[in-house]
């Protein structure tokens, strides 16, 4: 009898904390929806405060489309511009025999792993976006994290135009950031936060003779969109896109990620270290975004901290 009470009672407690979350989330939908069904202008700065918190995903296409600036704040030319991006796409040339193949390979195998975008449409998709990104950008050549990196907006976007052009705003912006810090000097820049954060995995890592650079420069280079479980990713990226400096964060995200793994890293053999940082498990992605605060905040304390020493 008592046992069944106390199942009773668990129930009872996990039935109301269901209603709660249910609760909380019909009232951040509400929150979106007040702010996309403004007629006038949609007010970017509560759009991305609420996105940084995560945005449910019927209206995650929408939202990106506004935080990447590919839709507008003032909706009075939406549906002009809506369709000059429909004619503009529809222009481009999608045609490249040679790297539809590599394309339609490449995304078999990444279906293989991410169900939520498995289909013959989705396979289409890929294959229009990248011939199309990549004929317009000649100097860029195809590389297999084109695939990983299309991918969100592909899934998240109903029309393929907007999904193309939310994929090269990033691109963008990630070409923009190279050119002002190189791989190898991010990579460089990561170590030394890494030894400086978590020193005793750092020197757990060099004795079981990881290699560093096959993990940091792809997590780096990549935003995590080729190791991190498909839903962590784009819950990420609902914070990255309403951020002002997304890639100068990205590294601290990699630093919470790696704290909030240590003691089971420090449990693992090389090989198996390997596996998990390259196929990251299912992780809450809420905590690790605010670790990835206090890390950037503590760092920049320390940073002006030893600036201060300096000029004593």
């Amino acid at each position: 009898m008592l046992q069944l009470q106390t199942n009773i009672v668990r129930t009872q407690r996990q039935l109301t904390h269901q209603n709660m979350q249910q609760d909380e989330a019909l009232s951040v939908l509400n929150d979106f929806k007040e702010i996309l069904q403004s007629e006038v202008y949609v007010d970017l700065e509560r759009l991305r405060i609420l996105a940084r918190h995560g945005i449910p995903n019927e209206l995650r296409g929408v939202v990106w489309k506004f935080l990447l600036g590919v839709e507008q704040a003032d909706r009075s030319k939406e549906l002009s511009n809506s369709k000059a991006r429909s004619e503009e796409y529809e222009q481009m040339e999608k045609v490249n025999s040679e790297i539809s193949r590599r394309i339609r390979g490449e995304v078999s195998r990444y279906q293989l792993r991410t169900p939520e975008l498995a289909g013959k449409h989705y396979t289409e998709r890929f294959e229009n976006i990248i011939t199309a990104y990549l004929n317009a950008n000649r100097d860029r050549e195809y590389h297999s994290s084109l695939i990983s990196l299309c991918a969100p907006f592909i899934y998240t976007m109903e029309k393929e135009c907007d999904a193309y052009f939310c994929f090269e705003r990033l691109m963008q912006a990630m070409d923009e950031y190279d050119t002002h810090s190189t791989i190898k000097e991010q990579v460089a820049n990561f170590m030394t936060l890494f030894r400086y954060v978590l020193p005793d995995l750092r020197n757990y890592f060099e004795e079981e003779e990881v290699n560093l650079n096959e993990f940091t420069a792809s997590w780096l280079q990549f935003l995590l969109s080729k190791e991190m479980k498909f839903e962590n990713l784009i819950r990420l990226w609902d914070s990255y896109f309403a951020m002002p400096d997304p890639l100068e964060f990205h590294p601290f995200v990699c630093l919470a990620i790696l704290r909030n793994a240590r003691e089971n890293l420090e449990d693992l053999e090389q090989s198996e270290i390997r596996t998990m940082l390259l196929r990251l498990p299912f992780m809450d992605m809420r905590p690790i975004i605010a670790e990835a605060y206090n890390l950037r905040h503590e760092t920049m304390e320390r940073q002006l901290f030893e600036e201060s020493e300096v000029f004593k």
